[in-house]
């Protein structure tokens, strides 16, 4: 009988990694004489809540709409599971499962919170009342939607509210469940603890923690770092338009990203290059 060949230590082969949820390379975005994007590069990793830092004007807003759809860069590229996109639009990046919540929330205070969840998405009944008087299908709007906020526990007694009756950390809610219910890939969060009380902030990072949990990842775009420190996996520190550094939170106190962030203190090479 004779022994299984050996197999020798360099011909083992390493267990494929994982491809960032969404990721770009030396993005470049100039407005006239102003570089607002300069050569930025980002990654997100699936399933984890990235916060995005930086002091004003250091072009995070900008790398966030570039990522959303919202800007086309002039240089650079992105990708989405390893595989490279092209957004011309916030349409084409919704078609990848990307969904933005604004700090302006863009909900209709009017309509009800079954309409705002499927606002711009509305589903028509079948048939000819749908096809030619061109009617919606409220009681599948309101019971989906009425599906989405038990998902993430937030606890509104009905979807026929109209929005305008909600506080300030509902309607941050409906925003969220409706990039939530059509967000299949990434959800970015522009400042959504922003002028909200202490107990309504909680209930939106409740929310974060809850979307990260169903397993999709979370680009947080915040002022607020004890809100960061509470719920991020990792920090993205931004500064002159790049990405200065990528930290982990359980490394590094709020002061020491502060100081990364205004250029008093320098990453390590490690962080520099992304982050472990």
């Amino acid at each position: 009988m004779t022994d299984s060949p050996v197999t020798p230590p360099d011909a083992v082969t390493a267990a494929p990694s994982v491809a960032p949820a969404l990721e770009a390379h030396g993005l470049v975005k100039r407005y006239g004489s102003v570089t607002a994007i300069n050569g930025a590069d980002f990654s997100l990793r699936p399933g984890e809540v990235l916060a995005v830092v930086g002091d004003n004007g250091a072009g995070k807003s900008s790398l966030i709409k570039a990522l959303a759809g919202a800007l086309v860069p002039d240089a650079g590229e992105i990708f989405m599971n390893g595989e490279k996109v092209s957004f011309r639009n916030t349409r084409d990046a919704r078609s990848h499962g990307i969904e933005t919540v604004y700090q302006d929330l863009a909900v209709i205070p009017a309509l009800d919170i079954a309409s705002n969840v499927f606002l711009g998405r509305e589903v028509r009944r079948k048939g000819i009342m749908g096809t030619v008087f061109r009617r919606l299908d409220m009681p599948r709007m309101r019971a989906e939607s009425s599906d989405h906020l038990a998902d993430l526990k937030i606890g509104i007694k009905s979807v026929t509210q109209a929005v305008e009756t909600l506080s300030g950390g509902q309607r941050q809610g409906v925003a969220v469940v409706r990039a939530a219910a059509f967000g299949r890939g990434v959800i970015i969060m522009d400042e959504p603890t922003a002028a909200l009380g202490v107990k309504e902030s909680g209930q939106v990072i409740d929310l974060i923690r809850s979307i990260r949990d169903r397993g999709i990842p979370v680009v947080l775009i915040s002022h607020d770092m004890p809100h960061v420190f509470e719920v991020a996996d990792r920090i993205h520190v931004h500064r002159l338009g790049q990405r200065a550094g990528v930290i982990d939170p359980k490394q590094r106190t709020m002061s020491e990203v502060v100081a990364l962030m205004t250029g008093a203190e320098r990453p390590t090479d490690e962080e520099r290059a992304g982050g472990a």
